[in-house]
């Protein structure tokens, strides 16, 4: 028997839901309610971790660099489907943010678990998707144990990028190999070692914070709204008139000329309204302050 798995907290048998296959479908739901309302206090204890990554990536970010991630299992599909809403969210590159998993795409549809325990390939990754230095590199794992995911990771720090685990046990093997370890101890799932549940909760809560966190911090919403989104469809583009009524006070008729004029970007949409420049003297300043819009409005003021 592997004593560190059986040691682990994910591992464990969890008492209170010992006989779930007797209750009915009311008492089953409640007891999965009832775990699942631990996962917010867990992942609110790693804030302090939480917080040193979003600045670490905040700085490799704001300085050209890119962030990805690496997990193996239900942790790696957790991990692209973040990474995947970035770009509409918040009109970056897809190559900002990248999501990896053991196995490649196959594995997010088909459960392709043999591939977590493939070190080589983890280490291979890194070099293939050609993280450098300058890049930030998350490496999840409910059981920290992932071998595809330690290996990657260790060879990004190698490599000189900053590298951050996010794991749902204390004093883990991913822990030891990386930068910042967040870890949110859920406790025993409901159903015993089905980290899908309560883990697989925690590690959405937290990606959603680095990403979300990091984004804000560089400058790619106003206030709390998305202004660099991509009116790709009907939805997006009733949204993107929406935001420029919110931040601006116009009518809808308004909004949606200035969104014409500001070649769909949102963000320059509002700039225009609110400095009265042109579409393109309003990207010239824009791009002044980094694609700040807060910051370019504001000096836009002081100066006038």
């Amino acid at each position: 028997m592997n004593e560190y798995l059986a040691g682990l907290t994910t591992e464990k048998i969890n008492p209170a839901t010992r006989t779930i296959d007797e209750c009915t479908t009311e008492q089953m739901l409640h007891l999965l309610n009832r775990e699942d309302a631990a996962v917010p206090a867990a992942v609110a204890e790693e804030i302090p971790n939480i917080m040193e990554a979003v600045d670490v990536l905040h700085a490799r970010l704001k300085s050209g660099g890119r962030m990805f991630y690496i997990g193996a299992g239900s942790s790696g599909r957790i991990g692209v489907l973040d990474a995947s809403e970035c770009p509409p969210t918040f009109g970056v590159d897809p190559e900002l943010v990248q999501g990896h998993i053991a196995g490649g795409d196959t594995a997010l549809r088909t459960a392709v678990e043999g591939f977590e325990d493939n070190a080589e390939e983890g280490m291979a990754l890194i070099e293939r998707i050609g993280v450098t230095g300058k890049d930030a590199v998350v490496g999840i794992s409910a059981s920290g144990s992932a071998a595809f995911v330690i290996a990657a990771i260790r060879r990004a720090g190698e490599i000189g990028a900053a590298t951050i685990g996010v794991v749902n046990n204390k004093g883990s093997k991913l822990g030891e190999v990386c930068d910042i370890c967040i870890a949110p101890v859920v406790g025993p799932e409901v159903i015993m070692g089905s980290t899908r549940l309560k883990a697989g909760s925690a590690q959405k809560l937290v990606l959603n914070m680095l990403t979300t966190a990091t984004m804000v911090k560089l400058g790619k919403t106003y206030n709390n709204l998305m202004v660099d989104l991509k009116a790709s469809n009907k939805k997006l583009l009733d949204r993107s008139i929406r935001i420029i009524r919110a931040a601006t006070g116009v009518d809808a008729e308004t909004a949606s000329d200035y969104l014409a004029r500001a070649s769909q970007s949102c963000k320059l949409a509002i700039l225009m309204i609110e400095t009265g420049l042109s579409a393109s003297d309003a990207a010239a300043s824009l791009a002044r302050f980094d694609g700040n819009l807060k910051a370019t409005i504001r000096a836009h003021k002081q100066v006038v």
